[in-house]
């Protein structure tokens, strides 16, 4: 019997999000309409200070994995000379 409950309740969910997303794709012509009637412009917020810091990790993970690979480069051609040396 639980099990009926279980996915009842989930179809319920799904109509609720399919609900919500068919109200929001209705109305978003006439939210353009009011926006621009408004003078509100669509501008992306300026980027949080965590989502500025993420980027900076980004940038440094980047470029220590190209520094690294590099390293890596120079030990394998040492390696070579070496055991053409031999």
């Amino acid at each position: 019997m639980s099990k009926h409950f279980e996915d009842a309740r989930y179809y319920l969910k799904r109509a609720g999000e399919h609900t919500k997303l068919g109200v929001e794709e209705t109305l978003e012509p006439a939210e353009e309409r009011v926006r621009e009637w408004a003078g509100w412009e669509d501008e992306e917020p300026e980027p949080s200070r965590v989502e500025a810091v993420l980027e900076d990790v980004r940038d440094l993970e980047e470029r220590a994995e190209g520094e690294t690979r590099e390293a890596l480069g120079k030990a394998r051609e040492r390696i070579e000379t070496y055991r053409e040396q031999r």
